[in-house]
């Protein structure tokens, strides 16, 4: 577990060594902000428009439409930066030819895989906490669900850690930090798109397969308030199953060294 947390600690602290937190933070921070003035706006000049017209505003919930649009867009947004944190992981470890340092170390190849996705995930985590300004301010308006909230922000946790598992994957595979974005960004995609293929199939056993990996299914429901064990075990599953196959292309790597 020490050598877990050390390598973590060093991962973390390597990304505010380089540009890369700083970028991804305020690139990500800034169009969070930009979307959520966005909705904001469009939620006042209804509310102002059902006001005007006496009708309607029984059907309205602006506090559902503002976190529910703002978590969506969230999501999205993580799905583009995300290869930009997890590029690095591995492949820098080839580029600067210190694998061999690392595949010589006392430490295991499960050390090193996890405590590398601890790192970034702790990132991540704290990417996450910097937006917590949102309910917050609302919370100042109107009164909100703290339920619904967290729920959202779990789903987005464990969702990130879904992204940043299968980047760690993507990073295993080459030494080419573009390329290993491309094929993150990849892997990601296919998470998120398989679901729209499941709802076209949908009376099949094939759609509800589909259905059942896709990513966005599974965030839904969380953005909806629930908090459901299938949807937990689903990114548990996907986060381990990433780390299991980084474990082993760097295991075979180690062998070939």
């Amino acid at each position: 577990m020490k050598n877990i947390v050390t390598i973590a600690r060093k991962e973390l602290l390597s990304y505010f060594y380089s540009p890369i937190a700083y970028v991804v933070l305020f690139i990500f921070l800034m169009v969070v902000g930009l979307l959520y003035s966005n909705i904001v706006a469009a939620v006042s000049q209804i509310s102002m428009q059902m006001m005007r017209f006496q009708g309607g505003m029984g059907q309205f919930n602006p506090k559902e439409m503002i976190f529910r649009q703002s978590f969506s867009n969230m999501i999205v947004v993580l799905l583009l930066i995300m290869p930009l944190l997890t590029m690095r992981l591995i492949t820098e470890e080839k580029k600067m030819k210190t694998t061999e340092l690392l595949y010589t170390s006392p430490v295991t190849m499960f050390e090193i895989v996890f405590g590398k996705f601890l790192g970034v995930l702790f990132l991540y985590f704290l990417m996450l906490g910097l937006t917590f300004y949102i309910p917050l301010l609302v919370a100042n308006v109107i009164s909100i669900s703290w339920k619904m909230v967290l729920a959202s922000y779990l789903g987005l946790l464990l969702c990130g850690g879904v992204f940043l598992a299968w980047g760690l994957f993507a990073s295993s595979l080459t030494e080419n930090q573009i390329i290993s974005a491309a094929i993150s960004f990849g892997f990601l995609l296919s998470l998120w798109i398989i679901g729209f293929m499941g709802q076209v199939l949908s009376d099949s056993v094939i759609g509800q397969i589909l259905t059942y990996l896709s990513l966005i299914t599974h965030f839904e429901n969380f953005n909806k308030g629930l908090i459901d064990t299938t949807d937990i075990a689903y990114c548990i599953g996907m986060i381990t199953l990433a780390l299991y196959l980084t474990y082993q292309v760097v295991e075979s790597q180690r062998w070939k060294s």
